[in-house]
């Protein structure tokens, strides 16, 4: 197996993409420590994972360092080492900008993108001693191009594409790989898991179903094992990316067509 041997950290993984990536890596022989807020669900979830001799679920809010920290000295006694870190917690805001709540705002970014830096900031010093690692941020399309009535969710994306492809370059030397990894519209709760605001409205369009936490789970793999800087997923995503590129007033003409 590709990744025997591995000892893999995945946050934000008591259900949805972050339960899907712990199941791929452990089928493909990863050794997988499961992180969550909700020490019961994530254990239910390293029990839908399976894999029992090679997998750990423990509680751990990103949001706090010291529980970062502490997810690390655990992971570090039981396998000591850490291979590949997953940067997948996160959640929703459904507002407008003139609308939404700042306590609201100001939380989600703690949760998705200080978050994330706080982890890569604790798990660095670990991969740069052992000679290097993976660490993998969990960002969307909506960090490409900005979704109205989203825009606070889409903020955290932009920034987090910014930090993880800056410490690319900055981590190379060290042997540290960043991966980012862009899914469109995915089938899981996170809609309805999101904070909803004042004002609710939608740009996704009825005919997009969307895809699999699993699709999303085989494309980070497949990431990792080339070691590209970035994936999009499905790749037909790239489409409505590099149009937006070229010609953004069209996509905005049309998100704004959606609107409701």
């Amino acid at each position: 197996m590709e990744l025997e041997g591995k000892i893999v950290v995945v946050t934000g993984a008591s259900m949805g993409i972050g339960e899907a990536i712990a199941k791929t890596f452990a089928d493909h022989g990863a050794s997988v420590v499961m992180l969550s807020r909700d020490a019961g669900r994530v254990e239910a979830a390293r029990g839908r994972v399976g894999h029992g001799e090679r997998t750990l679920a423990m509680a751990c809010d990103v949001r706090h360092r010291e529980e970062v920290d502490r997810a690390i000295g655990l992971t570090m006694h039981h396998f000591q080492r850490i291979d590949v870190w997953v940067n997948n917690a996160g959640h929703g805001l459904l507002d407008s900008v003139a609308q939404m709540e700042m306590a609201a705002c100001r939380e989600m970014f703690e949760t998705n993108f200080f978050g994330a830096v706080a982890a890569m900031q604790a798990v660095i010093p670990v991969m740069r001693q052992q000679g290097g690692g993976t660490i993998i941020n969990l960002s969307s399309v909506a960090g490409h191009i900005p979704l109205p009535f989203h825009a606070a969710y889409s903020a955290t994306k932009f920034a987090l594409n910014a930090m993880g492809k800056a410490a690319r370059v900055e981590l190379k030397k060290d042997g540290i790989h960043v991966l980012t990894v862009c899914p469109g519209y995915v089938r899981t709760a996170f809609s309805k898991n999101a904070i909803r605001g004042n004002e609710l409205k939608r740009v996704r369009p009825e005919s997009v179903r969307g895809i699999t936490a699993e699709r999303v789970a085989r494309a980070a793999l497949q990431g990792y094992l080339k070691q590209k800087r970035e994936v999009i997923v499905p790749w037909t995503m790239y489409v409505p990316q590099k149009f937006y590129q070229l010609f953004p007033r069209v996509v905005e003409w049309a998100m704004g067509r959606m609107a409701g």
